[in-house]
């Protein structure tokens, strides 16, 4: 019943990772997996036109036997005669039906990134400029929706659009991360909703 990045999987216990997309025909219901703030897998229920590709970052571009060359992706796809357009930490949009790429989502200044490791993770924001440190991590900097400019590592950051949008529907909260008092403020703001909404019904 269950189908994850378009293949039947049987065993209950398949592991899921970042941008996969796990789909339930039977309830007609898709999911992408994705990262909350917290540093959590959380199901992002999305519709069935963006069930049908997932994101995968570049993680190594290589000519391999017989001068072949080949990319391999964060979830450990390997694809042979990739476009030469496509360099490493950019995103590619793999399509299941066709097992092709259908689209590449450039690494450059101002694209929509997603952080998924470090004291960042989940979070979502505009890639504003990198720094080199031979010999060490390079680091990039984001600046998110709400104005906050953070740091990260180069390792820790995946496009997911350009500098107008992103390609994928973003999970609710939008990779804003909250300090401890909104957080609080929010918590509290929706326990008195929900008690004046039960007043409501009385």
């Amino acid at each position: 019943m269950i189908k994850i990045d378009g293949k039947v999987r049987r065993d209950p216990r398949f592991p899921l990772g970042m941008m996969d997309v796990v789909t339930i025909e039977k309830t007609n219901e898709n999911f992408r997996i994705l990262l909350d703030t917290k540093g959590r897998f959380n199901p992002h229920r999305i519709d069935q036109k963006e069930a049908g590709f997932k994101l995968c970052k570049v993680i190594r571009k290589r000519i391999g036997k017989n001068k072949v060359p080949h990319i391999v992706t964060h979830d450990g796809r390997t694809i042979r005669y990739p476009h030469p357009d496509v360099q490493i930490n950019d995103s590619l949009m793999y399509n299941f039906s066709t097992g092709e790429t259908q689209g590449i989502v450039k690494f450059q200044n101002n694209a929509i990134v997603m952080i998924t490791g470090g004291n960042n993770i989940g979070r979502i924001g505009h890639l504003q400029s990198m720094e080199k440190h031979p010999g060490s991590y390079e680091i990039a900097h984001v600046r998110d929706s709400t104005g906050n400019i953070f740091a990260t590592r180069l390792g820790n950051v995946m496009v997911i659009g350009d500098s107008k949008a992103a390609v994928i529907s973003l999970p609710k909260g939008e990779g804003i991360k909250l300090s401890l008092i909104e957080e609080r403020a929010r918590r509290l703001g929706n326990e008195e909703e929900e008690e004046d909404d039960a007043e409501d019904e009385d």
